[in-house]
């Protein structure tokens, strides 16, 4: 069963229209976390749950009235060793996650980048995922 028609399609949805969502990936070190969540992203079989949402959402906006604007930003970050680190600017560590009536939760300081299409998205996990930590541990062998 395909992950994203089965459990994430929904909620991209309802973000749509204008619900908040999140997909966490959580497991032990080794357990598939990032293939699950980024998979092959040139490869339509082998993609993961992340490319099938940013094309889901472009799809829906070139399908949507004209007279409908949207605006699509993107951050990325890893929670490692209990911090909040932002993945497009690894310079800023320990962030903060806030709440506001208006904005809703949010991370403090977080690096958001404005995108207009697919390919801008992939750009962006590409800078995230080389900023990423990654220890060894015997799980990895």
């Amino acid at each position: 069963m395909d992950i994203f028609e089965k459990a994430m399609k929904t909620i991209v949805e309802g973000v749509m229209e204008g619900f908040n969502g999140t997909v966490f990936a959580y497991g032990q070190t080794s357990s598939g976390k990032t293939h699950t969540m980024t998979g092959i992203i040139d490869s339509a079989e082998q993609r993961g749950v992340i490319p099938r949402m940013v094309k889901f959402i472009f799809e829906k906006i070139g399908n949507s009235p004209s007279e409908i604007e949207f605006s699509v930003k993107v951050s990325m970050i890893e929670i490692y060793m209990e911090k909040i680190r932002d993945l497009l600017d690894p310079t800023k560590t320990n962030l903060k996650v806030h709440e506001d009536k208006a904005k809703g939760i949010y991370i403090g300081d977080v690096t958001e980048t404005y995108v207009g299409e697919e390919t801008e998205v992939y750009d962006i996990m590409k800078l995230g995922n080389d900023n990423r930590s990654i220890g060894y541990t015997d799980m990895n062998a």
